[in-house]
Order: structure tokens, then sequence, then C-alpha cells
């Protein structure tokens, strides 16, 4: 759920990367941290875990326009993958205003991708919130490793297992050489800032 600060004209919404573990969630920020540097405010936080990370940082999306006169301030985090840290990913999942889901291209990760996203599904269940309702964008990473021989699944089929029903916009993208990164985040904020235009009842 944004914040809003009238006193400092500003807007505080909340966008989480999920996904299963190692799929590129932590590559996909750290890119955004060091190739958007005008945007992005204060230090990055890593919280680290037993083979997995929280990461998360301050970013202000130039260009994108204003609300009601207010700038607005993004705060971008990822979740532990790991079916361990449910927890952590509930904690981190609270608030939350836009979602980017990355999947792993790879072929021997697809169970765990459709694990993955039912897991978000339920997890925004328990807030009350509806996976079909909230900003969301695919992206589907690591297109890269086909080039080096790897067994990686097509687009058409990335697509049609996790967003068959869901119909929302997706981007592959290659995480380590910024490849997708910039368009996946893009267009998880213009999702994102009209969601809260149509629920404040607010326009530019």
């Amino acid at each position: 759920m944004a914040v809003i600060n009238l006193k400092n004209r500003q807007i505080e919404c909340k966008i989480v990367y999920y996904g299963p573990g190692r799929s590129g969630k932590t590559t996909n920020l750290e890119y955004i941290h060091k190739a958007f540097q005008k945007q992005v405010i204060g230090k990055m936080i890593s919280i680290d875990t037993e083979g997995d990370r929280t990461l998360f940082f301050d970013f202000l999306p130039l260009g994108l326009g204003k609300i009601k006169g207010c700038d607005v301030k993004v705060q971008l985090y990822t979740v532990p993958g790991q079916i361990k840290y449910q927890a952590t990913r509930q904690l981190v999942l609270k608030g939350v205003d836009g979602v980017v889901f990355v999947a792993d291209s790879l072929a021997v990760r697809r169970e765990k991708n459709m694990i993955s996203l039912k897991d978000l599904h339920e997890n925004l269940l328990k807030m009350g919130l509806s996976i079909r309702k909230i900003p969301l964008v695919l992206q589907y990473n690591k297109r890269d490793l086909e080039q080096m021989g790897l067994p990686v699944m097509s687009i058409e089929k990335m697509d049609h297992e996790l967003n068959r029903q869901l119909k929302v916009p997706f981007f592959p993208a290659s995480a380590l050489s910024g490849q997708g990164v910039g368009n996946t985040l893009t267009q998880v904020l213009k999702l994102t800032l009209q969601s809260l235009q149509n629920e404040f009842n607010w326009a530019q």
C-alpha cells in the first residue's frame, strides 16, 4: 500500500521482485542499482541468508511524471526464493504495490517456476490481494544461456505455462548483461503508477 507524504510532496510505493531461487532477482537489482545511479537514493541493503539474499534500495523513477504534483519514490525489493524462507517472503511482500516475477529459462527450472508463481498467488491472497489485479510483469530471464548450449525453454512455452491465464506483459531478459532489465522495470513502474492513480482517483 503506497504511503503519501503531502508535506514532502512525495508518494512512496513498493515493488517486489519475486521468483524461484537463483532465477536472477538479485542480479536484476544489482544491474538497476549500477545502471541507473542517478535515480538511486542511498545505499543498497543486502540481508544475507544461507545460499540466498534479500536486497532493497530506494529508487526515484525520473521522467515518468508526477501524481498530483508529488514525486514518486519507489522501494525495490527482492525476496529469497528458496522454499524454507516462506516467512521472509511474506514479510517482504507486505505493503506491495507492484510485482516482477523473474522466471528461470533453464529447462530444469520449469517446475520451480510454476511452484514459485503459485506461492506468489497464495501469499498475495493471504494479504487480501489478487494476482490478477496487482500490477504484475513477468520476466523470462537467462535467455543468454541458450548461446552457451544449455537447454533453455522457448519464450512461447514459458508464456503458455506461466502467463496463459494471467495475460500480463512479459519480457525476455538476461539480467547479467542487462538485456530486458530496464524494459521490465519501466513496465512495472508504469502499471504501478496507473494503479495508484486509479486507486486514489487522481490524474497526472
